[in-house]
């Protein structure tokens, strides 16, 4: 998901000259009109990617959700789309950690699929040939074409997981906010999911994500480090140092072998394991 990706060969407008996908200032996220995260100030270009990376109760979610307008800001300023957040939902696409439809109704796979186009066709609708073909080469960037008449239900946690990411593709949106994209998949989804939503960036789209695992973070154009405050933002290969991650996630050891004195491994799991990072010797602690 890095800048490599970027704009299309004579693309009309570039990320330095079109509109801003999103732009906070002073922007504070939490409940009930308390902060838990403040001090937020970024900016998102479009065809450009920011993962957010911290330890569970950092505060991505909660900054994910007031973006998307699930929650209401808690002081300082937020337009999402050149307007408040949700307030363009026909040119936004959310993937939460949770996804009740699926097991409160009977659906197909292809059903939830078809859910991602529902914004365009409004509440009667009728699907037309290009959002189906938009649905099926959905479905078959993330593998799952085979699936398209399986109950959602009777799927694997890591294959419900690739049909949600379906629905945000078939989308076809401006800004796409994903929380925990990666969780339950596998190596050969985790590939997919990459593959995909850099082909979006390449179409235009914004990315925004939160994620644990810092070697697909290091990927994106923007790295913001939370722990119920921003301990940094910027580019992955500057932000994802020793002293912020240790400032991050609170636990880092340094492997004790001469050979890899530069190679540390953060006490937070991503895909069932631990991570090992290197960083270079300016940035140890």
């Amino acid at each position: 998901m890095s800048a490599a990706v970027g704009p299309t060969p004579g693309a009309a407008t570039s990320p330095a000259t079109a509109p801003l996908v999103i732009e906070a200032s002073g922007l504070a996220v939490g409940y009930g009109g308390v902060a838990l995260v403040p001090g937020v100030d970024v900016t998102v270009a479009p065809r450009s990617s920011l993962a957010l990376v911290g330890t569970n109760g950092s505060g991505k979610s909660t900054l994910l959700r007031t973006i998307v307008g699930l929650l209401p800001a808690v002081r300082g300023t937020l337009e999402v789309l050149g307007t408040r957040p949700g307030g363009a939902p026909g040119r936004l696409a959310y993937v939460g950690q949770v996804h009740a439809a699926g097991f409160v109704l009977p659906l197909r796979a292809v059903d939830v699929v078809r859910m991602g186009r529902y914004p365009d066709l409004g509440l009667f609708g009728r699907m037309r040939s290009e959002d189906h073909d938009l649905v099926a080469a959905a479905m078959a960037s993330m593998g799952v074409a085979g699936l398209a008449r399986a109950p959602l239900r009777s799927l694997s946690g890591g294959q419900q997981q690739r049909i949600y990411l379906a629905q945000a593709l078939a989308r076809r949106a401006d800004l796409i906010v994903l929380d925990e994209p990666t969780s339950g998949l596998d190596a050969g989804g985790r590939e997919l999911y990459l593959q995909a939503f850099a082909a979006e960036m390449a179409r235009g789209a914004a990315i925004v994500t939160a994620t644990h695992d810092i070697s697909e973070a290091v990927e994106y154009d923007q790295v913001m480090l939370l722990a119920r405050r921003v301990v940094a933002l910027g580019p992955g290969a500057e932000v994802l140092t020793a002293d912020r991650l240790l400032d991050t996630f609170g636990i880092l050891l340094r492997d004790p072998h001469a050979e890899h004195a530069q190679r540390f491994v953060v006490a937070e799991v991503a895909h069932g394991a631990p991570q090992v990072i290197d960083v270079g010797p300016e940035a140890a602690p």
